[in-house]
């Protein structure tokens, strides 16, 4: 069973709509692929219509958190998307990323960079807006090489000139709204190169919070750091989970190169009462 529960299309911040995803999810010789769109379920739809035969789909979304000031993501499966509660708090975070994202442009503008509002909303192309559109917008512009480069403290990075905060949920409270959605929750790349290192003391609440799993395969960790996640899991009686966290031409089209460690996705599936996956 090989299964990449993490991945992305342009109803966030991927390039390709979720039927490619699926398409290429396929070709990459996988069993099963999780759409984990940034606070949407937009995308699922179209998968589902799309998807191959021998190919399941997990129907899931990356949720925006935030502890003690750090960025923190979630990756919940197997919901119920008209719970209403999860579905406004998703609402009220797609909106603030709108109004964040029109405030970066703003700060960018003052620091000489030309970006517009209407570009970044054009590559967005309808999706969830997020600072991978800016980047693009700025890469356009020539002002960086590529988007990549936009994620340093001189622009739209943590802490950077052009950096704006949004709203985001406590993690703890996401992991009980996803609950009371029958879903079971994740903790995404927690060892990832640019994201904050969510230390073992509060993976250890989440999981008393009711965290499901940690992602331990991930390709931003190295050896080391999955060692030591996996022990961590162990430990506290987690799903080790993994995924590419693929966003198709951004990370040089990687769906794949990582899947969860075997019977991952089948504990996963066993404690979800929401939904179901797809086949």
């Amino acid at each position: 069973m090989r299964a990449d529960l993490h991945s992305h299309s342009n109803a966030s911040d991927g390039t390709c709509p979720p039927a490619e995803v699926m398409r290429r999810a396929s070709a990459a010789g996988l069993d099963v692929i999780a759409l984990t769109d940034h606070d949407t379920v937009a995308g699922h739809d179209e998968a589902r219509r799309a998807l191959p035969p021998g190919l399941t789909l997990l129907p899931g979304m990356e949720l925006s958190c935030r502890l003690y000031g750090h960025s923190v993501h979630l990756l919940c499966y197997l919901f119920d998307p008209a719970n209403s509660e999860l579905a406004e708090e998703t609402a009220r975070i797609r909106d603030s990323r709108v109004d964040r994202a029109r405030a970066m442009v703003e700060r960018l503008r003052e620091l000489g960079v030309p970006v517009t509002w209407e570009q970044v909303n054009a590559i967005a192309g309808g999706g969830v807006v997020g600072r991978p559109h800016i980047a693009r917008a700025m890469a356009e512009t020539g002002i960086i090489e590529t988007p990549e480069q936009a994620f340093g403290p001189e622009w739209i990075g943590a802490g950077g000139r052009a950096h704006v905060q949004r709203y985001a949920l406590d993690p703890a409270r996401a992991i009980g709204l996803v609950r009371s959605a029958g879903g079971v929750s994740v903790l995404a790349h927690p060892r990832a190169a640019r994201a904050w290192a969510v230390p073992d003391d509060e993976i250890a609440s989440l999981a008393a919070a009711g965290l499901t799993g940690i992602e331990v395969r991930h390709p931003d960790h190295d050896e080391a750091q999955r060692a030591s996640l996996q022990q961590l899991a162990d430990e506290l009686g987690l799903v080790a989970s993994g995924g590419s966290d693929d966003h198709g031409e951004l990370t040089g089209y990687r769906i794949g190169c990582e899947t969860a460690p075997p019977g991952a996705y089948e504990r996963l599936v066993s404690q979800a009462t929401g939904a179901s996956p797809v086949s």
